[in-house]
Order: structure tokens, then sequence, then C-alpha cells
């Protein structure tokens, strides 16, 4: 066999490979998911390029059906933004609350959807409850 033809026997080889691979894994359903993460905290670190400095990135704390119902992104200096996340009676996250460095709050989203449980609207309110910008959520096939 010429060194092209050995090649391409190679690259075909190790396409087949993947595709057989990825036809093997069946994707993990929404219900999977959740219940892996009941009652899960995921805590992230950073560290500088030696290793000798260590720091929290992200703390992600699920509740016991699964949902996110916190998450917190620090800095260096220590909390950067949080944000908790409410939920109706069919899981669908209805509400979300930014906190910033100081647990101030600095924005409320709220959400409604379509009845097949896709985003519909986004509602963006200040801290005093004023609305001030809206998010529509278009759908296309």
């Amino acid at each position: 066999m010429k060194s092209n033809q050995v090649h391409y026997l190679i690259l075909l080889l190790l396409l087949v490979g993947c595709t057989v691979n990825t036809y093997a894994q069946s994707p993990e359903s929404l219900d999977e998911k959740r219940e892996r993460r009941k009652n899960l905290t995921v805590r992230e670190y950073n560290s500088d390029a030696k290793g000798q400095s260590k720091w929290m990135d992200h703390l992600t704390v699920y509740n016991a059906l699964g949902l996110k119902v916190e998450e917190v992104e620090y800095a260096v200096y220590g909390q950067r933004e949080k944000v908790v996340f409410e939920y109706d009676n069919n899981n669908l996250c209805v509400k979300e609350v930014v906190y910033d460095d100081r647990n101030k709050i600095t924005r409320i989203r709220k959400y409604t959807y379509n009845a097949d449980g896709t985003k519909k609207m986004q509602y963006n309110y200040l801290p005093n409850g004023r609305l001030y910008s809206t998010k529509v959520y278009q759908y296309t096939r």
C-alpha cells in the first residue's frame, strides 16, 4: 500500500470508530441529569500557574429535586455575584434574583413560558421593582 492510502485508511477507521462511539452513547435525559444533581453542591477552584495560590471560582447548589437554586461567582477578593433561582410547580425557573459582592440585589429576572415549556418572555427589573427591559424568545425550525 502507498503511504497516502495508509493515511486514508487510518483516517477512515478513526472516523468509523468515533461514529460508532457517538451512537453507542445515548444522551442523558433531563430527568437523569436532575437525579445526579439531587442535593449536590459543586465547588470550582482556580489556582495560579505554580499551584501555590488557590481560590474558589464558582459555587453551585442544587436542591432535593436536582434543580439549581443558587450560583455564586467568586473573584480572588471574594464573592463577585450571586444568583438565587425560584421555580414553579412544573420545575420551570420563574425568577432569578441577582446579588452583588455586598449581597445587595442588583436585578431581578422573571420568566414566562410557552405551553411546551420553552421560555416566552424575560422581564428585567431594578431592585426597586421597576421594569427596565424585556426579552422575547422566538423559536424557528
